[in-house]
């Protein structure tokens, strides 16, 4: 008896190793496939987006262009700093025809964000009145959410010829050299108008090692003479007397946990009459802030300035309708 008693239990418990094992037990066969990363935007398909978002204002198609919004996506133009319903609104009254790129340029913020930059030339109507050809440089930021890229950012700002820099008086001749009582004492945080505000006092003290040393290694700087990158944005500020400029009028707006963007005005001598508006991006990349993309160059105007102007001397009609600011995705 004791025998079969053992053959028994024999069976049991090799019943029960042959089982299957309860949901408890077993992960499903997709576990890694449903929290598997989206893939990382090509420069190419970041280009792609953003021609498909000009292509939307071309056709009037609207509805498509709206889609490609992220809801909390800005506009920076020279007559405001437009949201969503405002951009879409601008587009039904800009005709862009004729539209050329040139000069693309991609950085890729984080994982979850990216900008791209171009200079695109146009001709068409604005509120149903020809315009000629003109060109303009053009940034756009884009955002990931939840698998899908939404414009989140747009800016332009007229193109012009790069200018010879200023004479210097020979008591400022070394003034690319940061002075030695202007030591870089502050880092940057996840405060994107803080650390804007810290810069410009950076820029007003003529502390350009501080400067440099707040900025990424691939940072970006769009103006209308022309695009940077680190090297040229220091040597930029370096050879401009920004003592006495005031800037004012901050917006942040967050793209992700990692990045922020920041936008607003600034007046010095010699710039546009009404002052000029500025963004930048900020990004945490490895513990460490840092600012990655900046455009300026925007010419403040009043509204409505547009449509008492003629079209030669007014403001670029894209930039009171930014196209590419409606791009179908972005996450700056």
């Amino acid at each position: 008896m004791k025998k079969i008693l053992v053959i028994i239990s024999v069976l049991i418990v090799a019943a029960a190793c042959a089982a299957p094992p309860t949901n408890r037990e077993a992960a499903p066969a997709n576990a890694n496939v449903a929290t598997a990363p989206s893939p990382a935007v090509t420069e190419a398909d970041a280009i792609a987006k953003e021609k498909a978002a000009w292509d939307a204002i071309k056709n009037k198609d609207y509805e498509a262009f709206g889609n490609m919004l992220d809801e909390g996506q800005v506009e920076v133009t020279g007559e405001a700093v437009n949201d969503k319903a405002a951009s879409i609104a601008n587009v039904k009254v800009f005709e862009p025809s004729d539209v050329n790129f040139s000069d693309w340029k991609f950085l890729s913020i984080d994982k979850d964000a990216f900008v791209v930059t171009y200079t695109v030339s146009y001709k068409g109507k604005y509120k149903g009145k020809e315009f000629p050809a003109e060109s303009a440089r053009a940034s756009s930021a884009w955002v990931n959410r939840g698998g899908k890229w939404l414009a989140k950012y747009h800016q332009e700002c007229p193109v012009k010829p790069a200018m010879p820099p200023p004479a210097r008086p020979a008591d400022k001749a070394k003034a690319a050299a940061s002075p030695a009582a202007s030591p870089v004492t502050a880092a940057a945080g996840p405060d994107p108008i803080a650390n804007e505000k810290m810069i410009w006092d950076f820029l007003k003290n003529k502390n350009y090692d501080a400067f440099a040393a707040n900025l990424a290694s691939d940072s970006i700087e769009v103006e209308p003479d022309g695009v940077f990158d680190k090297a040229g944005s220091v040597k930029g500020v370096s050879q401009i007397d920004l003592s006495k400029a005031v800037v004012s009028d901050f917006q942040a707006v967050k793209l992700d946990d990692d990045a922020s963007l920041v936008v607003y005005m600034s007046k010095n001598s010699g710039s546009a009459p009404n002052g000029e508006r500025h963004a930048t991006i900020w990004a945490n990349r490895a513990g460490k802030w840092s600012a990655v993309f900046h455009q300026g160059g925007t010419p403040v105007t009043k509204p409505g300035a547009m449509a008492e102007t003629k079209p030669a001397a007014s403001p670029s009609p894209k930039m009171a309708a930014s196209p590419a600011m409606k791009p179908p995705m972005k996450k700056m």
